[in-house]
């Protein structure tokens, strides 16, 4: 690929980042599930690193972090680590242990959603902010909800690869 080919692919995968932002952040909070509403971030960050393997899943999963960061208040900085090492494992896994299609970006997101979950009960729990049953009450049917938008995401950024990414994997 030319640098103007590997500027285009990057360009469109960020639009293709802004309508699942554009849900995450604006339109799914107004319309709760189970009391929580899903997290698409990490499934775009786990989609791309399905598709284009471990370098540029680092890349992509930096970039949603950083975005995540950014956008949302509270944050400390440790999604755009958590996001840059999860798109590598996960680039590298679906690359040489997983295959590059649908069920492995859904076994990807539901470790990076399962891990980041675990991190926030862990967190609540060290500052103490509910007991167990009642972090978990929110952490389970929020893995269960993000990963129920898989399918989703997935599509949009397969299709987006198959425009614009290099040779066909899946």
């Amino acid at each position: 690929m030319t640098r103007r080919d590997l500027i285009q692919k990057w360009l469109t995968y960020g639009l293709g980042l802004l309508p699942v932002w554009l849900a995450d952040a604006y339109i799914l909070p107004r319309y709760p599930l189970w009391g929580v509403t899903p997290m698409l971030l990490p499934l775009a960050a786990a989609a791309v690193a399905v598709l284009e393997g471990a370098y540029a899943g680092t890349g992509f999963g930096l970039a949603v972090g950083l975005l995540w960061e950014l956008a949302y208040p509270g944050g400390f900085g440790g999604l755009v680590f958590f996001l840059a090492l999860a798109g590598m494992v996960m680039g590298a896994v679906s690359q040489y242990a997983l295959s590059q299609s649908f069920p492995g970006c859904l076994i990807c997101a539901a470790g990076v959603l399962g891990l980041l979950g675990l991190l926030r009960v862990a967190r609540g729990l060290l500052i103490n902010a509910a007991p167990l049953h009642q972090l978990l009450q929110v952490a389970v049917p929020e893995f269960l909800w993000s990963l129920a938008w898989t399918p989703l995401v997935w599509l949009l950024f397969r299709a987006i690869y198959n425009r614009v990414g290099g040779t066909r994997l899946a």
